[in-house]
Protein backbone atom coordinates (compact mmCIF):
# COMPACT_ATOMS: atom_id res chain seq x y z
CA UNK A 1 0.00 0.00 0.00
CA UNK A 2 0.94 3.55 -0.78
CA UNK A 3 1.51 6.12 1.88
CA UNK A 4 -0.52 8.85 1.30
CA UNK A 5 1.31 12.40 1.53
CA UNK A 6 0.33 15.78 1.64
CA UNK A 7 1.96 17.03 -1.13
CA UNK A 8 3.40 15.72 -4.38
CA UNK A 9 6.44 16.90 -6.84
CA UNK A 10 7.11 16.92 -10.18
CA UNK A 11 9.42 14.08 -9.93
CA UNK A 12 5.89 11.95 -8.71
CA UNK A 13 3.94 13.30 -11.00
CA UNK A 14 6.57 12.43 -13.75
CA UNK A 15 6.79 8.84 -12.48
CA UNK A 16 3.18 8.31 -12.40
CA UNK A 17 2.73 9.44 -16.07
CA UNK A 18 5.28 7.19 -17.09
CA UNK A 19 4.11 4.03 -15.30
CA UNK A 20 1.34 3.91 -17.62
CA UNK A 21 1.44 1.98 -20.40
CA UNK A 22 2.75 3.03 -23.48
CA UNK A 23 3.91 6.55 -22.48
CA UNK A 24 6.47 8.67 -23.74
CA UNK A 25 8.09 11.97 -22.63
CA UNK A 26 8.35 14.77 -24.96
CA UNK A 27 8.57 18.50 -24.71
CA UNK A 28 5.72 20.80 -26.23
CA UNK A 29 6.16 25.00 -25.88
CA UNK A 30 8.99 24.71 -23.51
CA UNK A 31 6.87 22.25 -20.63
CA UNK A 32 7.55 18.40 -20.56
CA UNK A 33 4.16 16.43 -22.06
CA UNK A 34 3.39 12.84 -21.54
CA UNK A 35 1.56 10.79 -24.60
CA UNK A 36 0.82 8.02 -25.49
CA UNK A 37 0.24 6.87 -28.93
CA UNK A 38 1.49 10.23 -29.99
CA UNK A 39 -1.43 12.00 -28.18
CA UNK A 40 -1.16 14.48 -25.14
CA UNK A 41 -2.78 13.52 -22.04
CA UNK A 42 -0.77 15.25 -19.44
CA UNK A 43 1.94 17.96 -18.72
CA UNK A 44 4.54 19.56 -16.65
CA UNK A 45 5.17 23.03 -15.40
CA UNK A 46 2.62 24.92 -16.82
CA UNK A 47 1.27 27.24 -16.41
CA UNK A 48 4.29 27.93 -14.22
CA UNK A 49 6.62 25.27 -12.25
CA UNK A 50 4.60 22.89 -9.52
CA UNK A 51 1.99 22.77 -11.59
CA UNK A 52 0.48 20.03 -14.15
CA UNK A 53 -2.31 19.22 -16.18
CA UNK A 54 -4.35 16.57 -17.05
CA UNK A 55 -6.67 16.21 -19.72
CA UNK A 56 -10.11 14.97 -18.07
CA UNK A 57 -13.65 14.57 -19.72
CA UNK A 58 -15.92 17.15 -18.04
CA UNK A 59 -17.47 14.51 -15.66
CA UNK A 60 -14.00 13.60 -14.26
CA UNK A 61 -12.60 17.18 -14.08
CA UNK A 62 -15.77 18.23 -12.06
CA UNK A 63 -15.43 15.80 -9.73
CA UNK A 64 -11.58 16.49 -9.20
CA UNK A 65 -12.07 20.27 -9.16
CA UNK A 66 -15.39 19.21 -6.50
CA UNK A 67 -13.38 17.10 -4.20
CA UNK A 68 -10.36 18.82 -3.97
CA UNK A 69 -10.29 22.43 -5.15
CA UNK A 70 -7.44 23.87 -3.39
CA UNK A 71 -5.83 21.31 -6.03
CA UNK A 72 -7.21 21.68 -8.84
CA UNK A 73 -9.21 23.99 -11.59
CA UNK A 74 -9.98 24.13 -15.16
CA UNK A 75 -7.42 25.67 -17.41
CA UNK A 76 -9.08 28.85 -18.67
CA UNK A 77 -11.06 29.54 -21.41
CA UNK A 78 -12.03 26.56 -24.03
CA UNK A 79 -8.97 24.18 -22.90
CA UNK A 80 -10.78 24.29 -19.70
CA UNK A 81 -13.81 23.03 -21.27
CA UNK A 82 -12.17 20.47 -23.47
CA UNK A 83 -11.21 19.03 -19.94
CA UNK A 84 -7.17 20.50 -19.67
CA UNK A 85 -7.42 20.43 -15.51
CA UNK A 86 -4.38 22.29 -13.82
CA UNK A 87 -2.89 20.34 -10.97
CA UNK A 88 -1.30 22.48 -8.15
CA UNK A 89 1.35 19.82 -6.87
CA UNK A 90 1.79 20.86 -3.35
CA UNK A 91 -2.01 20.49 -2.78
CA UNK A 92 -2.15 17.32 -3.70
CA UNK A 93 -1.22 14.07 -2.16
CA UNK A 94 0.13 11.47 -4.28
CA UNK A 95 -2.92 8.99 -4.14
CA UNK A 96 -5.05 11.72 -5.41
CA UNK A 97 -2.39 12.81 -8.56
CA UNK A 98 -2.07 9.14 -9.53
CA UNK A 99 -6.32 8.94 -9.99
CA UNK A 100 -6.06 12.08 -11.99
CA UNK A 101 -3.13 11.11 -14.39
CA UNK A 102 -4.67 7.65 -14.56
CA UNK A 103 -7.81 8.53 -15.59
CA UNK A 104 -6.41 11.11 -18.06
CA UNK A 105 -4.16 8.57 -19.69
CA UNK A 106 -7.41 5.49 -19.55
CA UNK A 107 -9.64 8.49 -21.07
CA UNK A 108 -6.91 8.74 -23.86
CA UNK A 109 -5.39 5.20 -24.50
CA UNK A 110 -9.01 4.06 -25.12
CA UNK A 111 -10.20 6.77 -27.58
CA UNK A 112 -6.90 5.76 -29.54
CA UNK A 113 -7.11 2.21 -29.74
CA UNK A 114 -10.77 2.24 -30.83
CA UNK A 115 -9.28 3.97 -34.20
Amino acid sequence: MRKKTTTSTSDDFRRLALACEGVVEGAHMGTADFRVRGKIFASLGSPDPGWGMVKLPPDEQALMVETVPTAFKPATGAWGRSGCTLVWLNAVDVVTLESAITAAWRNLAAKTKKR
